[in-house]
């Protein structure tokens, strides 16, 4: 998951996290955990909320550069026309 994380692999974190929604409530069923299984849960717990920190702020960053550009489409149609126009001769 570390590496998934480092290299934002969403799809992989999202097979994880799909994973770790079937496997995690499997595994509660069996009883008790150990000392050792509980450890690890709570490495996961943090390495998981590291991923969603993570998938947080490149959702925020996409949505900032979609925003972003959606305000200068009018800026870059204009720019496609003029080019076109000078390509071609031809005005639209």
């Amino acid at each position: 998951m570390s590496a998934a994380i480092a290299s934002e692999d969403w799809k992989t974190l999202a097979a994880i996290n799909t994973l770790m929604g079937s496997t995690l409530p499997q595994m509660a069923a069996q009883g008790q955990w150990s000392a050792a299984e509980r450890a690890a849960l709570s490495a996961l717990r943090q390495m998981h909320n590291e991923a969603v920190k993570r998938c947080d702020r490149a959702t925020d960053e996409l949505g900032r550069r979609l925003h972003d550009m959606q305000a200068n489409q009018e800026g870059w149609l204009a720019y496609a026309l003029e080019s076109e126009h000078t390509e071609s001769g031809i005005q639209a």
